[in-house]
C-alpha cells in the first residue's frame, strides 16, 4: 500500500531559482535563506520519496485567461521546464508517475472533486524552485512529481476548507493505490507578498508565523481562513498559502514539525518552510 509519510511547505520565489542556477546560494544576500533548507536536503537523503505530489500554482507558462482550472492533476510521464522568457531553466525534466496519478486523478473525480487531467504540459517556477531547494542541483530528480496545479492567480480561488478537503481526498487515494510507495505532499507558494500596487513589497512576519503555527498539532483553525484575511494581512499573492493547507490536509489529523524556517525578505517575498510528517 502506498503512503503519504511527510509534508513540506515551501515558498518558490523565482529568484531563488536565479540564484541556484547561477551559484549564488553561499552569498551574503542568499545564504541565510538557503541555510534554512540544509536540514532538509539532508533529511531527503534518507527519506527516499518515490512520489512527490507537488502542489504548486503556474505562472501563466500552461494555463492563461484562455483557461483557469480549479485543480488540474498531471497524469504525464514526463514534464520539461517551461519558458518563462528567459529560456528555459537548466534543470532536469520532471518525471511523473503516471500510474498513481491517474489512479488519484480517478478516485478524486469519484469522491466528488472535478479535477481537470493534464497530459501534456510544462511546469515553471511553481515547481522546479522547490525540487531545486530541497534537492539541489542533481543530474536527475531523485523522485518521480505528480504535479497538482491550483488556481490562485485570478479569483474565485479555492476557499482553504475546500483546498485542506482535497487533501483529505488525495490521501484516501494513495492509500487505496496497491503499489508500495513511499509518498510525499507538498505544498507550495507565499508566504505573505504583493507584486503590485500601493502595497507592493507587504510582508507580515507575525500573520506568516502564526500561519506555520497553526499547521502543526490538530487544529483545523486553519482551513476557515478566509480570503479576505489573507488579502487584508498578507498581500494579494498570499492567498497562494491555501495550497498549503492541501499538503496539511492530507497529512491527518496531527502533525509533527520536523523542522521550520522563516526569512524576510527575498526579492520583496517572505520566505516560509515546513516539514511535517504525520502524527496520528
Amino acid at each position: 500500500m502506498a503512503k503519504i509519510t511527510a509534508g513540506v511547505g515551501s515558498s518558490h520565489v523565482p529568484l531563488l531559482g536565479v540564484a541556484v542556477d547561477q551559484g549564488k546560494t553561499q552569498d551574503d544576500y542568499f545564504g541565510p535563506i538557503f541555510a534554512g533548507y540544509e536540514w532538509t536536503r539532508e533529511w531527503e537523503k534518507t527519506e527516499k520519496p518515490d512520489v512527490i505530489v507537488l502542489v504548486y500554482n503556474d505562472h501563466a507558462s500552461a494555463f492563461d485567461m484562455k483557461i483557469v482550472p480549479t485543480f488540474a492533476i498531471g497524469t504525464g510521464a514526463h514534464y520539461k521546464p517551461a519558458d518563462e522568457g528567459w529560456g528555459p531553466r537548466q534543470v532536469p525534466d520532471v518525471e511523473g508517475h503516471p500510474d498513481l496519478a491517474w489512479h488519484i486523478a480517478q478516485s478524486l473525480i469519484l469522491d466528488d472533486f472535478d479535477m481537470t487531467i493534464i497530459n501534456e504540459m510544462d511546469v515553471d517556477h511553481g515547481l522546479t524552485v522547490p525540487l531545486s531547494m530541497m534537492f539541489g542541483t542533481p543530474d536527475k530528480w531523485p523522485a518521480k512529481i505528480i504535479p497538482l496545479a491550483v488556481n490562485v492567480v485570478t479569483y474565485p480561488v479555492p476557499s482553504g476548507n475546500r483546498c485542506w478537503a482535497l487533501g483529505e481526498a488525495i490521501k484516501r487515494a494513495v492509500e487505496s493505490f496497491p503499489e508500495d510507495l513511499n509518498v510525499q505532499i507538498w505544498g507550495t507558494g507565499g508566504m505573505s507578498h504583493q507584486l503590485q500596487g500601493p502595497r507592493a513589497g507587504l510582508l507580515n512576519r507575525e500573520w506568516d508565523n502564526k500561519f506555520l503555527d497553526l499547521l502543526v498539532g490538530d487544529s483545523q483553525e486553519a482551513r476557515a481562513i478566509p480570503h479576505i484575511e489573507y488579502l487584508r494581512e498578507t498581500g494579494s499573492e498570499g492567498i497562494e498559502m491555501v495550497m498549503w493547507l492541501i499538503m496539511r490536509g492530507a497529512l491527518g489529523k496531527t502533525t509533527k514539525c520536523l523542522h521550520r524556517h522563516y526569512h524576510i525578505p527575498c526579492s520583496n517575498t517572505a520566505i516560509g518552510h515546513i516539514v511535517l510528517e504525520p502524527a496520528d
